[in-house]
């Protein structure tokens, strides 16, 4: 054989040995693919999914609605608005009733009735492989979907740059009493997971000793959302509140406002949940969505709507929101977690506060 057939014939067999790799790679694209392409089949012969929600509809729940039907126009996305308490009223009524009509629902405040009430399917989505092992139930009845850290905040107008607290131990100076407030929201991030992250923090007796020097503050309960008590402390109501969302301060901040969010360690930090009904009459389209929900694609949407998203290759607009970048310790009280101690917070709450 002459050199030149030897050469011609080591081009053969690397062209060949080239186009069988490519055609492996090909082939095995689609096996990948798989599980996604048949759960996008199944989704698209449901044709809908409906979406019980406790997020900011102009805020985050519209945006997330249309790029998800921009990506899946084969797939309306209802949603239903259903803060907290309402959706879990509303979710537990239709159970008894054998007329569940969500198929998909966030809001960990909303997930431990409603696993209690055997209503929850396990799903574990391929989107959250990546997450933090804090932010994924190991049996997969929930998942995390954005971030929630609570502080106080202050009107910087009322209050001098040197008097602003700066650990939990100021909020018992006189200058305070009469002066603070926050939301009668029983949540992790409310009254009652401030009250659970001073006992979780500093233990039973040390924690009620404060708890009932801070009760000699007269703190004002507010009946209504964190959201209208930070409203509250930006119009000047209240010179310093407590327990509110650390982004939404950001924003009004962002606009201008004359607040300021505090970093008094450690703050509380949760996460909203997202979850399948068991009876879900379009199971596989919940399943999708909360593929696109817990996505970068998905997580950035909510990002761009000012939430605080989970996926780590997400990052939100403000770095410094979250408890890492921003340099401060934070106690993380899961609706799981803050399930198991709710009665006895909220006791104390009662008790001492109102």
């Amino acid at each position: 054989m002459s050199p030149q057939d030897r050469i011609g014939r080591r081009g053969a067999m690397a062209t060949g040995a080239a186009l069988a790799g490519l055609l492996d790679g090909l082939l095995a694209r689609p096996a990948l693919a798989q599980p996604e392409a048949a759960l996008l089949r199944a989704a698209e012969q449901e044709g809908e999914v409906v979406w019980y929600t406790t997020y900011i509809v102009n805020l985050a729940v519209r945006p997330l609605a249309a790029a998800f039907e921009k990506k899946y126009p084969k797939i309306r996305l209802r949603y239903v608005p259903a803060p907290p308490v309402e959706g879990v009223t509303r979710l537990l009524n239709e159970n008894r009733n054998g007329s569940v009509q969500a198929d998909v629902f966030d809001s960990g405040t909303v997930f431990v009735p409603a696993h209690a009430a055997g209503m929850v399917a396990p799903y574990k989505p391929r989107a959250a492989e990546s997450f933090a092992a804090d932010y994924k139930d190991p049996e997969g009845f929930w998942t995390g979907v954005n971030l929630q850290v609570a502080t106080a905040s202050v009107n910087t107008e009322l209050v001098k740059p040197a008097d602003i607290p700066v650990s939990y131990d100021d909020l018992l100076h006189p200058r305070w009493k009469g002066r603070m407030a926050w939301s009668d929201n029983h949540s992790s991030t409310g009254a009652t997971g401030f009250i659970g992250n001073i006992l979780l923090t500093r233990g039973p007796e040390q924690g009620m000793a404060y708890l009932r020097a801070l009760a000699q503050q007269r703190v004002a309960t507010v009946a209504a959302v964190q959201r209208v008590v930070l409203d509250q402390n930006i119009a000047g109501q209240y010179p310093l509140v407590l327990s509110i969302y650390n982004y939404h301060a950001q924003i009004s901040m962002a606009e201008g406002a004359p607040i300021r969010w505090l970093k008094m360690e450690p703050v509380v930090s949760s996460f909203g949940t997202v979850s399948v009904l068991k009876q879900a009459r379009h199971p596989n389209a919940a399943r999708l969505f909360i593929e696109f929900l817990l996505s970068e694609e998905g997580q950035a949407v909510l990002r761009d709507a000012n939430y605080l998203p989970i996926h780590p290759k997400v990052p939100p607009k403000v770095p410094a929101l979250m408890p890492e970048a921003g340099g401060f310790a934070t106690t993380i009280i899961s609706p799981m977690l803050y399930a198991q101690h709710e009665q006895a917070w909220l006791k104390l709450f009662r008790d001492l506060f109102l």
